[in-house]
């Protein structure tokens, strides 16, 4: 029978700050802010014959770097229907709700989700994960990012 061990993996360490809104409705969202994101991670995956299941540092290291790539940025959710992102220049030019928004584009990332929260960035960063660990014999990984003490959202992967 396989043994499988889960490691939990949540480093003061692990965090990026940015700028978002969330978009409620065709019509609302709230205001443009900034959190201090926590990010943690649950890995579940065989135990080898020398003790180990997975390598700590690895998936520490993993973390830090997709934690360092949102860092210090305005977050835009590229795949919102309520929105629409255009380059303009030095700008990304959104308009949501007859209203015109300009955010310099070295200062902004737009990523591939629907709206800016916490339930999407863990999506997000739960994928850019499993890239990084495709070649990986894991089974499980759970994947959270957090707004606030007491508050995060968590996406789960399993084989």
């Amino acid at each position: 029978m396989e043994q499988l061990t889960t490691l939990y993996i949540d480093k003061e360490s692990h965090k990026f700050s940015a700028a978002h809104y969330t978009i409620f409705s065709a019509s609302e969202r709230e205001r443009l802010h900034g959190h201090n994101y926590s990010v943690s991670a649950k890995i579940v995956a065989p135990m080898g014959g020398n003790g180990f299941s997975a390598d700590y540092n690895l998936y520490k290291n993993r973390l830090a770097v997709l934690c360092n790539a949102l860092d210090e940025y305005m977050l835009l959710a590229g795949d919102s229907p309520h929105q629409v992102i255009t380059e303009q220049g030095a700008y990304y030019r959104v308009q949501f709700a007859g209203e015109e928004m300009l955010f310099l584009r070295c200062d902004t990332l737009v990523l591939p989700i629907r709206n800016a929260t916490v339930e999407e960035f863990s999506y997000y960063l739960l994928q850019r994960l499993l890239q990084d660990s495709a070649a990986d014999d894991l089974r499980e990984i759970e994947l959270c990012v957090g707004s606030g003490p007491g508050q995060k959202g968590c996406a789960v992967w399993r084989r």
